[in-house]
């Protein structure tokens, strides 16, 4: 994520998404950004809650509300586990690496041509669309070979 990062332009995208932007939001977002992969809530509540005295319902609780607001996106790892990246406010999608947990936004350029194939041979008008694909990076891959 590297647009709206810092704690005012979470602070923005919280209320326009209908959220407060209380302490504890604002540094599980800062959670989130700083650590440029996916976190399962677990992972945010070691970095941001645990030493901060933030109670992992807290953290579960606040990590909703910035999926609400658009500030993170949730993503299923194996074995039915979430975890959260941080995102940009533009639609876009992700390529998730399952080595190392690194998490790239790729635009919308990737997926509408598949969209525009759906409504055009199927008549199915898509009203939005959530794509996250899941793999290894290309530095992951070059070390596997």
């Amino acid at each position: 994520m590297t647009g709206a990062t810092g704690a005012t332009g979470v602070a923005e995208r919280l209320r326009a998404g209908g959220e407060r932007p209380t302490p504890h939001r604002l540094r599980i977002a800062e959670a989130l950004i700083s650590a440029g992969r996916q976190l399962t809530a677990e992972e945010v509540w070691s970095a941001a809650g645990r030493r901060r005295g933030i109670g992992r319902a807290t953290v579960f609780r606040s990590l909703d509300a910035l999926v609400g607001a658009g500030v993170a996106r949730r993503l299923e790892l194996d074995g039915h586990v979430s975890a959260y990246v941080a995102c940009e406010p533009e639609h876009h999608h992700h390529l998730s690496c399952r080595t190392c947990g690194k998490v790239e936004e790729i635009g919308e350029s990737f997926v509408r041509p598949m969209a525009q194939r759906l409504a055009d041979e199927r008549g199915f008008v898509i009203d939005d669309a959530r794509l996250d694909f899941y793999g290894r990076c290309a530095d992951c891959a070059r070390v596997a070979g």
